[in-house]
């Protein structure tokens, strides 16, 4: 009976912290992707208190792998570095679609998003923020810049900027007539692409004026007048746009690369049913325009461009008509290994003089 007396407690004592940590989300995502006011908005609502840990594609995924998918309950990749991560290394877990309110999101992007993240007979993910990249421009050079290519023009040195990632390989593939998309499952056709494009982005150095790494290095850059072209993202051009009219986002004439950033969930995550509840909240239409107006890109959330402001809702129609959207080039899924590879030519592009 004393031994009874002595274990109860602790038993109840351990589990108490057990419970509360079952109402915590752990929330591994881009900045911008849950701003404060939406964070406290959900809290109040639900009583799940949510921990934010900022990151990007190639960070997430070494998070996961190193912890085989364990230290958050919810993470948001893009949807092109799913199903190989998955394969390669197997850190998600299938979503139950029929706690997710397919109700609340357009329905051709959660269609794409289903098809590209699927492996099997399993859906790996479920679409959020979607976005492009493509030209940020200053008026003085607009006639010059038209396509990723255009970037290299003699007439540009020392006033472009790029981040040396796999973007820029992939859309001066485009520019330069190539399908970079079409050669991803021959790897040895994607390979000669690749040195050629290798080959003009080092013949493109004495242009660069920096390699960007970040969103607010670049905005720095072009707001400044050091830089007049660069690749970017659509919602730094727009926020530039903002401050300064004579700089714009351009989709050149290749097409804008697309993009599409997911909510999936971890192998060994430990709260699901408050991921799937944090999902359902974020695509309601007043929320998602939130998350729309912090991080500056518009959300897969139906109806939510009602309530976007006005002006981003201009800067977005004065970079795409219905010809520019209809050329995006959407990221299909990266086979295994591929990005092993361009990693190889950008770190030869980075070294050489």
């Amino acid at each position: 009976m004393r031994l009874k007396q002595i274990l109860v407690p602790a038993v109840l004592t351990l589990t108490l912290p057990l419970t509360a940590m079952a109402e915590e989300l752990r929330l591994l995502t881009w900045g911008g992707y849950a701003p404060e006011e939406v964070v406290n908005q959900f809290e109040e609502e639900t009583g799940i208190e949510v921990q934010v840990t900022l990151s990007n594609n190639e960070d997430m995924i070494s998070k996961l792998r190193a912890t085989g998918g364990a230290g958050f309950d919810l993470v948001q990749p893009s949807q092109d570095r799913i199903t190989s991560a998955q394969q390669e290394f197997r850190i998600y877990k299938p979503m139950d679609l029929s706690k997710v309110d397919s109700a609340l999101f357009i329905d051709s992007m959660l269609a794409a998003t289903r098809r590209n993240t699927s492996v099997g007979d399993d859906v790996y993910a479920v679409p959020h923020v979607w976005g492009t990249t493509g030209l940020i421009v200053h008026d003085s050079v607009a006639d010059q810049v038209k396509d990723f290519d255009d970037l290299c023009k003699p007439e540009l040195a020392g006033k472009v900027s790029y981040r040396l990632r796999r973007p820029i390989l992939i859309g001066m593939a485009f520019s330069m007539g190539e399908d970079p998309f079409a050669a991803y499952d021959d790897e040895d056709a994607y390979a000669a692409m690749m040195a050629r494009v290798e080959e003009k982005l080092i013949a493109c150095k004495p242009n660069v004026k920096a390699y960007w790494s970040g969103g607010d290095e670049l905005i720095n850059l072009v707001a400044s007048g050091e830089v007049v072209a660069a690749k970017g993202w659509d919602a730094g051009g727009w926020k530039l746009q903002a401050e300064n009219p004579q700089i714009r986002f351009v989709a050149p004439a290749s097409g804008a690369l697309g993009w599409i950033d997911t909510f999936a969930l971890p192998r060994r995550g430990e709260n699901d049913e408050a991921a799937y509840k944090w999902i359902n909240f974020v695509m309601q239409p007043e929320v998602a325009a939130k998350i729309t107006q912090s991080a500056g890109n518009f959300t897969a959330a139906k109806g939510a461009e009602e309530f976007v402001d006005d002006k981003l809702k201009a800067s977005f129609e004065s970079s795409f008509d219905q010809q520019a959207l209809d050329n995006i080039k959407w990221y299909p899924p990266v086979p295994a290994g591929l990005e092993t590879l361009e990693g190889q030519i950008l770190d030869r592009v980075k070294a050489a003089n």
